[in-house]
């Protein structure tokens, strides 16, 4: 009887515990630093992993510097190994809470936050504070975020032949279900 009770209570501890973790693996971010008359700078990576602590509101979402796609392959080419450096900074964090997040008070209708944390990029962090919103959907609760990113704040070096034609500040959206 003691060892019945005992692996009872395992899985309602694994399941309790599932159920306070919730985890998006192919979340989408994009960003766009186009400057207008001038060619269309935009990628998308489609490969975003977020991890949500329902019960604190931590969020954790990390990226794959060469998973983000552009249109044309040399300005992908550029983009990893002039800009981001991506053989030696693969990787994209950001990592955070969601001020007042309360899991039970969520909605199919879209509910602002404030989201205050630290990204990473190219090795430099930053504290930031973004807007998003969460609701919940049939698989799960939906996050999105739509923030600048300033090239400076991560030494972006933009070459003076094309520093015209990209803007250094960076409109970035992410997107993603969490289930």
């Amino acid at each position: 009887m003691k060892k019945i009770t005992q692996i009872v209570l395992l899985f309602i501890a694994i399941a309790v515990t599932a159920q306070e973790k919730m985890v998006s693996y192919m979340g989408i971010t994009n960003f766009e630093a186009s400057i207008p008359l001038f060619e269309e700078v935009k990628a998308i990576n489609e490969k975003t992993t977020c991890i949500l602590i329902t019960k604190t509101g931590e969020i954790a979402c990390w990226i794959n510097i060469k998973d983000f796609k552009f249109k044309r392959d040399l300005m992908q080419e550029h983009f990893n190994k002039n800009y981001m450096e991506s053989n030696r900074y693969p990787r994209a964090v950001f990592k955070g809470k969601i001020d007042k997040f309360d899991f039970q008070k969520l909605t199919t209708t879209n509910n602002q936050y404030q989201i205050t944390g630290k990204i990473t990029i190219r090795g430099r962090t930053k504290k930031i504070v973004i807007n998003g919103t969460l609701k919940k959907v049939d698989k799960g609760i939906e996050l999105y975020s739509a923030f600048p990113l300033n090239t400076d704040d991560f030494n972006i070096e933009i070459p003076f032949i094309v520093r015209s034609k990209i803007s250094k500040n960076v409109n970035t959206q992410i997107i993603c279900v969490l289930e």
